[in-house]
């Protein structure tokens, strides 16, 4: 987290770009975060194997980590251990992620993903995970955030402390809309890191827009 950090509204959170070059992902990812306040950045697996994601994350890790962003790793808790990651990002069975809290939230933070239903969500919040994700990786395709993710958003936030990340669209102006919800966090992949989108003027975009518009949390 960046000490300049504006805590009273909805924040980022980046998924990091699939790019099949390692150099043009880490070029993308640090002109999106010389734009503004990024409280994290989520690296998936994508498609890469185990041995060429450890090496992604070891390369984008410190790179991140410098600028004051938290680094969670999707789906690997063993890669996210070895290269001192902030977080883990977990979409798997209650019993699973209860395992991986158990193991891993002393040394680092532990998030909830793969809800599609309010059940799911009570379910696997039964565990305290550090915090619910709504939203899909990679279907970020249409401008606007799904409703389904919006909906979810605005019914755990009012509902309950956990913070939530619900994930936008690929319309920076869809950060708004997230915000609306009481999210906590909006989550944001093509909209940043689409082909022809410069990553810095995306972040600087989305943050003016949140300061404008993002409702401010009480306390």
């Amino acid at each position: 987290m960046t000490e300049t950090i504006p805590a009273d509204r909805c924040r980022l959170v980046l998924i990091a770009p699939s790019a099949p070059d390692a150099a043009d992902a880490e070029e993308r990812v640090s002109a999106a975060l010389a734009g503004g306040d990024v409280a994290s950045l989520i690296l998936p697996a994508y498609d890469l194997d185990e041995a060429s994601f450890q090496r992604r994350a070891e390369r984008l890790t410190p790179l991140v980590q410098e600028r004051g962003v938290a680094v969670v790793i999707a789906g690997e808790p063993r890669i996210a251990s070895r290269v001192k990651a902030d977080g883990i990002h977990v979409e798997a069975s209650k019993a699973e992620l209860a395992n991986t809290i158990h193991k891993y939230q002393d040394r680092m933070m532990v998030g909830c993903g793969g809800v599609k239903t309010r059940d799911d969500a009570l379910e696997l919040g039964e565990t305290q995970p550090d915090y619910m994700f709504f939203g899909r990786f990679g279907y970020d395709t249409k401008p606007e955030p799904h409703p389904r993710n919006l909906g979810l958003g605005a019914w755990w936030s009012e509902m309950i402390e956990l913070p939530c990340i619900v994930l936008g669209g690929a319309d920076i102006s869809s950060v708004e809309a997230v915000a609306a919800t009481g999210a906590e966090f909006v989550a944001l992949s093509s909209a940043v890191f689409a082909a022809g989108v410069d990553p810095a003027e995306a972040v600087r975009r989305a943050n003016s827009i949140l300061d404008a518009k993002a409702p401010r949390f009480e306390g």
